[in-house]
């Protein structure tokens, strides 16, 4: 199969970046609508967000797949023509540094670490683009959240200059509009 559309949505915190993404896979029609979904349920009221979402997504016959960490353990669940969005690249990070602070050794700090999760990250977003009809990818801006060490503005930075390099359109989403960015 062909290389499905791959499409980069990026910004602020609530500016209409997931929903606007969940638009343009609803308009992909005659296919499986999936949603790969980075949150993790660390306290109740994250667990309740989670399981709200899901059922929100199921009325509207989305298939949910819970992907905090290892996002490549998806791939045996995507089927070909899928339309597939991923939601988020930022969230997704995080979970992937800080892997293993509970046990004092996070990924960020760990040689080699997130250049591993690094490879495996664009062998799995190619994979994908190559099952896919549409994947759409969405992420927050880099430099959106106050962070004291910039190991994550300096991945995140880097994971979006080479998603867009890849995508055939990128977004920049400013109070619900989209601006083109290519």
């Amino acid at each position: 199969m062909a290389n499905g559309q791959l499409i980069f949505v990026s910004g602020g915190v609530r500016s209409g970046k997931s929903a606007w993404a969940e638009r343009r896979i609803q308009e992909s029609a005659g296919t499986r609508k999936v949603y790969l979904a980075s949150g993790q349920a660390h306290d109740p009221e994250m667990v309740q967000r989670i399981h709200r979402h899901q059922e929100d997504r199921k009325e509207q016959d989305w298939i949910t797949i819970e992907q905090p960490l290892h996002l490549e353990k998806a791939l045996p669940f995507i089927k070909d023509g899928d339309a597939v969005l991923w939601d988020c690249a930022t969230t997704w990070l995080a979970n992937e540094l800080y892997e293993g602070w509970e046990k004092g050794a996070p990924c960020a700090g760990q040689p080699g670490c997130m250049e591993q999760k690094w490879a495996n990250l664009k062998n799995t977003i190619h994979s994908l683009q190559c099952r896919t009809k549409l994947l759409v990818i969405v992420s927050n801006e880099v430099l959106d959240d106050f962070v004291r060490d910039d190991t994550y503005q300096r991945w995140l930075g880097r994971i979006h200059i080479w998603i867009v390099a890849q995508a055939d359109e990128a977004y920049e989403m400013e109070n619900g509009m989209a601006q083109k960015r290519k």
